[in-house]
């Protein structure tokens, strides 16, 4: 059978994605793996319509797809993105209906869930039929129980191929309304008092929806406020992989566009952040997609801790649950506040406006007084994640990580860096598990637990 494998990975060949798909290829040699680099070779795909076609003939020809992809910014690299973007603007959805597809993944396991998750979905909306996914660790394949699942992985898609196994659809079609959002109700701009506003947004059309939102939100501040569409800004391409910002977080890219300078001074120095940005496929647009992907020259630093975060998006939002964990995943780990959400997918002018202008009141208010919603699971298991693996075996490939996580103290969220939980836990919990002991303990946990938090109540 003709497997064709889409590379995922702006490193071509040097990705450790395609090592995976490597092993694959040299364990079932009765089968053909054809490696396509997509995400390197994208701006000639994307200007090349011959280049694009032949890539497209080739998935017309084989039996089944293979999205092969590393991890970047809790979902795919841009140019990946841009590839399926291409297949739905010139369509060529025929050429995927029907074929038997598969998602293997590499990483530390960071947010690989809602990569996966978008792949499954892009291939029910190009009518595949979907087999499974499969997302070791980066390093599983030097371990021989990680090779054993992969060719279980492996085998189980050949299979299915082999044997037309059926398959059933997960994520409905989207659903887009017709809907022109104008302003009814007149704004009341708050005065912005020496807080720093930004919006940023990638409006393309004057009189889409995308825009009037964006106005409005802007309408909706009295003071400076900086609107910027991405469009605009200078950035030649997205992430390299090439790793370069890991010593001391110089990028490859540093003087040679005005994304860094822009993102620094701008972003980075804001108290109230807007994304705004219209929905495409199962995410925002790839030019999005490449503003967070070059968000990598900090590495794994978080470098908006404390700012607020609203977002305002065009399109069936509600539909697309993944987008919007994603988004609170990236901003809890990045230590921002995501203050709110607004959609155009429901409601009327009137109602949009009452929900944008409150969206905006909200962040500035929150800035204001300093109110920072405690993190949930993503932010707080996502932290832990990169903390240990940057303190093991990622501290010689990222070491300015290690600088940044030593001084922000988040080392010291080990558990055995504290020395009262150390000495709690080697000498009195061996005593309170005796059994005379325990049975007593057991009768007055609920009381004790509770007991320090009444006596801050009694002090409020």
């Amino acid at each position: 059978m003709k497997i064709t494998v889409l590379n995922g990975s702006p490193k071509g060949e040097l990705s450790i994605t395609m090592q995976y798909v490597a092993y694959l290829a040299k364990i079932y040699p009765q089968h053909e793996f054809n490696i396509l680099h997509i995400a390197q070779r994208l701006k000639r795909l994307e200007h090349d319509p011959a280049a694009f076609n032949k890539i497209i003939d080739q998935i017309r020809e084989s039996d089944a797809v293979l999205w092969g992809f590393p991890l970047y910014i809790l979902i795919v690299h841009a140019h990946y993105k841009r590839f399926i973007e291409l297949i739905f603007e010139r369509g060529v959805q025929a050429a995927f209906a029907g074929k038997y597809a598969a998602a293997l993944s590499t990483s530390i396991h960071f947010f690989d869930h809602t990569a996966h998750n978008y792949i499954h979905a892009i291939c029910d909306d190009l009518e595949m039929r979907f087999v499974d996914s499969f997302s070791p660790d980066m390093h599983d394949l030097l371990k021989e129980e990680g090779r054993k699942q992969l060719a279980q992985f492996g085998r189980q898609f050949l299979e299915a191929i082999e044997n037309q196994i059926p398959t059933q659809r997960q994520y409905p079609p989207l659903i887009y309304r017709e809907f022109s959002y104008q302003p009814e109700l007149p704004s009341a701009p708050v005065a912005t008092a020496g807080k720093k506003v930004v919006i940023l947004h990638d409006a393309s059309l004057a009189d889409s929806n995308l825009a009037t939102m964006v106005a409005r939100c802007r309408s909706a501040f009295a003071g400076e406020v900086s609107v910027v569409n991405i469009h605009d800004l200078d950035m030649k391409s997205s992430c390299l992989g090439c790793l370069e910002c890991g010593a001391n977080y110089q990028c490859a890219y540093t003087g040679k566009d005005g994304y860094i300078a822009f993102y620094t001074s701008t972003v980075m120095t804001a108290d109230v952040l807007v994304y705004a940005g219209q929905m495409v496929d199962r995410y925002l647009s790839a030019r999005w997609k490449m503003f967070f992907d070059r968000i990598f020259f900090n590495t794994h630093t978080p470098v908006l801790a404390g700012k607020q975060v609203a977002l305002v998006i065009s399109g069936p939002l509600g539909q697309v649950p993944n987008l919007l964990e994603i988004f609170r995943g990236f901003f809890e780990f990045q230590g921002a506040n995501l203050v709110g959400v607004v959609s155009d997918e429901r409601g009327d002018s009137a109602n949009l406006d009452r929900l944008l202008d409150h969206l905006m009141a909200r962040a500035l208010n929150y800035a204001q007084v300093g109110y920072l919603r405690p993190q949930t699971f993503l932010g707080e298991g996502g932290m832990k994640i990169f903390r240990d693996d940057i303190y093991g075996r990622l501290r010689m490939i990222f070491p300015a990580d290690h600088r940044a996580y030593a001084r922000m103290g988040l080392y010291k969220t080990f558990p055995q860096a504290e020395l009262r939980t150390t000495l709690l836990n080697t000498f009195v919990v061996p005593m309170i598990n005796l059994p005379p002991i325990r049975k007593k303990f057991d009768k007055l946990i609920k009381e004790q637990m509770v007991q320090p938090h009444k006596q801050v109540v009694a002090k409020a």
